[in-house]
């Protein structure tokens, strides 16, 4: 097979990108590259990359491509996006093009695949920035309507594909992401007393991490945090440690920590490599992640994987499929149970180390090595029934 997949999400082709559809795209073309060494790669960019930086995707059997037209993209996003792009996969003749994201050309007819990671502006729009007709109500509906196989990161991905798009359950697959291998990795004392210091973090604390936006309910996280300080003598110098770039509705979650009477123990560090972040999560009393809906929800996975204890929503989309029961289960809508939660695993240590064992072998059931292999299969799939 002659295979395109859709690389622009990925920015960082040394290191990886840390989260988001970047970090899915940068693992599974790298595995996919690692497992077949039989079908030919084409890996489709649209800004030039230094060679050097290139060497995890210049295999024998795998080619770079950079899309001609970025020069027209602001001046014509619509025919950029579509007519130019539908032009230039057909010269490639590929057998199968795939895209990490469920924005097809609307002129392309090529047998496709999309991923779909998650559903959620269809379900709660008030968490998103609008302006966003155009992709949501003609793009994605003609997008998934064209692919002759769907990729959902989750059975409740699934789910919501069926909802709200009435797509048959035999055109969905259920393909989980999978766990980068330095989560897999124990960190030196030294490596953790770098970070440590490099982010100005003493003492023991809370970790999130995740985009600084209103789905991932940071400000009531913040909240959960401050009763916890009111109410309960274990809070101590308990601090809280945010990571994550800064999203859509950043300015009132910085606004609500300038209010708080705790906002000198809340500690942004901003996005964070992984390098920095598996030190950083080792060293974590509890992880929380009150995000109000998830597709799939891989922080947890890597939390779960360098063993800290994992308090999550429930009745939020993907989070307690994937954390079975190796999670304290909370309501995102109430910072007093979050807090109740947090304080339940600083003072119940068998409790932690119960979620703490039993997060360790469920995040063995992540592997992107098995999402590549199951990916290759839908590969074929989809080009039989081209």
């Amino acid at each position: 097979m002659r295979i395109g997949i859709d690389c622009r999400t990925i920015l960082n082709l040394e290191k990886g990108e840390a989260a988001g559809i970047g970090h899915y795209t940068y693992q599974l073309v790298r595995h996919l590259l690692k497992i077949d060494k039989k079908n030919e790669y084409l890996l489709f960019f649209d800004h030039r990359i230094k060679e050097e930086k290139m060497t995890k995707f210049l295999q024998p059997n795998s080619r770079v491509k950079f899309f001609p037209f970025i020069q027209y993209k602001k001046f014509l996003p619509i025919t950029y996006s579509h007519l130019l792009i539908t032009a230039f996969l057909g010269r490639e003749k590929l057998d199968l093009y795939h895209s990490p994201i469920p924005h097809l050309p609307l002129s392309y007819l090529g047998t496709s695949v999309v991923t779909i990671h998650d559903l959620a502006i269809y379900r709660y729009p008030q968490l998103f920035p609008s302006g966003q007709f155009f992709s949501l109500r003609i793009i994605v509906p003609q997008t998934l309507k064209k692919a002759k196989k769907i990729i959902a990161v989750s059975e409740s991905t699934k789910k919501d594909l069926e909802n709200f798009f009435k797509i048959t359950e035999k055109k969905i697959r259920v393909i989980y992401n999978g766990l980068d291998e330095r989560f897999l990795m124990k960190s030196t004392k030294e490596e953790a007393m770098r970070v440590k210091e490099k982010y100005n973090i003493s003492g023991p604390y809370i970790l999130f991490l995740g985009t600084l936006e209103p789905r991932k309910n940071v400000e009531k996280l913040i909240e959960a945090f401050e009763i916890l300080h009111h109410k309960s003598p274990i809070a101590g110098d308990l601090k809280l440690v945010i990571v994550g770039k800064e999203g859509w509705g950043v300015k009132k979650i910085y606004k609500r920590v300038r209010q708080s009477f705790h906002k000198k123990a809340i500690i942004f560090t901003n996005y964070l490599e992984a390098d920095d972040l598996s030190p950083l999560f080792e060293e974590a009393k509890v992880f929380v992640y009150p995000s109000l809906y998830e597709g799939f929800g891989l922080p947890i996975v890597e939390a779960m994987a360098k063993g800290v204890p994992v308090v999550t929503s429930k009745q939020a989309g993907s989070l307690e499929e994937i954390t079975k029961e190796a999670a304290l289960l909370v309501n995102p809508y109430d910072s007093e149970d979050i807090a109740r939660g947090i304080e339940k695993i600083l003072t119940d240590k068998d409790l932690a180390q119960d979620l703490v064992e039993k997060g360790r072998l469920r995040a063995q059931d992540f592997s992107w090595d098995k999402c590549a292999r199951e990916t290759l299969k839908v590969y074929e799939e989809a080009v039989k029934r081209g």
